[in-house]
């Protein structure tokens, strides 16, 4: 017998995989904008090449056996009444609520619209302006930059493509500088400039851009890989800004509940655990958090499931692809050393398929 409604607002990485969790003991009711799942891995990717510009979109259709799927804008959430508010007027009563609705992303890592036809034009521009470009600029050196400079400079060998980073190594959100000198070489053996200790500032005139030392840098096409921004501002504007922290996570306890409450739960790039905001831990959270929705529904009889504590993954395998064959990959090891693996590993891993059948299947898909 299923038991109680769950509300899953977001059908992101974290919010598929819970909502699937809780398929089989619960009413499962997931909201997301979007018609179709966003693969996000595969966006940088599709942001260049022809081939991959349908890749990122697996359909929701058989993520879940009993629940349902409504796509829609979530815009309040009535706590009192324990109701979510949709744009359209419409309101789902709950018994838990499960906020995922992560966070946005710079272009080309972006959904843009509701449909997959919208979100293909995207990406199609893209590919477009890129294929066209004198000199292509990425400004950011984390994982997302320098997958971004690879995935530039293999699609446009004859283009100049410059990387700015503010920091003096790349990929320092990571902690090993042997990663960045790593990311750096294959950079500029593939004829990347990489420029570091750059603050990079728009500059005068359109396609133009000062570093730190007021050095003009002309480029006819940039992208910005400088962080993300959590989709919380709905809770704001409808009056859960008590539950936001100063850069607009939402608080949560270690069972990733909000604001004390049993019945209201976050999970993934919107909360404000603090790890590393990648999907084995939006992943990692969606399964402590499921587990928390079944004790809590179940939370009467001899067979009652005791709340787990999540923990924090402070030190998380990470894989960088420089394109379809090539990469790093970082595994944490005993001692707070990391080991840095080479392009075999993480093409077999990650670089070559980005994941896809993978996700694909996650959802209910051939893998193909």
């Amino acid at each position: 017998m299923l038991d109680g409604e769950v509300i899953v607002i977001g059908g992101g990485y974290g919010g598929i995989r819970l909502a699937r969790q809780l398929d089989e003991v619960a009413r499962v009711t997931l909201v997301d904008r979007k018609e179709v799942f966003f693969h996000r891995i595969a966006a940088l990717r599709a942001g260049v090449q022809e081939e991959w510009t349908t890749a990122p979109f697996i359909p929701y259709d058989r993520l879940l056996r009993n629940g349902r799927v409504v796509v829609g804008k979530a815009v309040g959430i009535d706590t009192h009444e324990r109701e979510v508010r949709l744009a359209t007027g419409e309101r789902l009563p709950y018994d838990v609520v499960v906020i995922a609705t992560g966070a946005d992303y710079p272009e080309p890592a972006r959904f843009l619209g509701t449909t997959t036809e919208e979100a293909a034009k995207t990406f199609a521009a893209h590919q477009e302006n890129v294929a066209a470009a004198d000199h292509v600029l990425i400004v950011g050196g984390g994982p997302g930059g320098v997958e971004l400079s690879a995935e530039v400079r293999l699609a446009r060998p004859d283009a100049r493509v410059t990387l700015a980073h503010a920091g003096s190594t790349l990929l320092n959100s990571t902690g090993s500088k042997w990663a960045g000198r790593r990311a750096q070489s294959w950079l500029e053996s593939h004829d990347v400039e990489v420029r570091l200790d750059a603050f990079i500032s728009p500059g005068p005139d359109f396609g133009t851009f000062r570093d730190g030392r007021g050095n003009l840098i002309e480029a006819d096409l940039s992208f910005w890989a400088t962080g993300t921004t959590p989709n919380t501002l709905w809770l704001r504007l409808s009056g859960h800004g008590a539950w936001l922290n100063d850069a607009g996570h939402i608080k949560v306890d270690r069972m990733l509940r909000v604001d004390g409450r049993l019945d209201v739960f976050a999970v993934g790039d919107v909360n404000d655990v603090s790890e590393l905001k990648i999907s084995p831990v939006a992943l990692a959270q969606a399964d402590i958090a499921a587990h928390n929705i079944r004790a809590y529904l179940g939370s009467s009889g001899k067979h009652r499931k005791e709340p787990r504590l999540y923990r924090p993954i402070q030190r998380t395998p990470m894989i960088v692809p420089f394109g379809p064959s090539d990469g790093l990959t970082l595994i944490p090891v005993p001692g707070g050393e990391t080991a840095v693996l080479g392009g075999r590993t993480s093409t077999l891993a990650k670089a070559r398929t980005l994941m896809t059948p993978y996700m694909r299947k996650q959802l209910g898909y051939a893998a193909s």
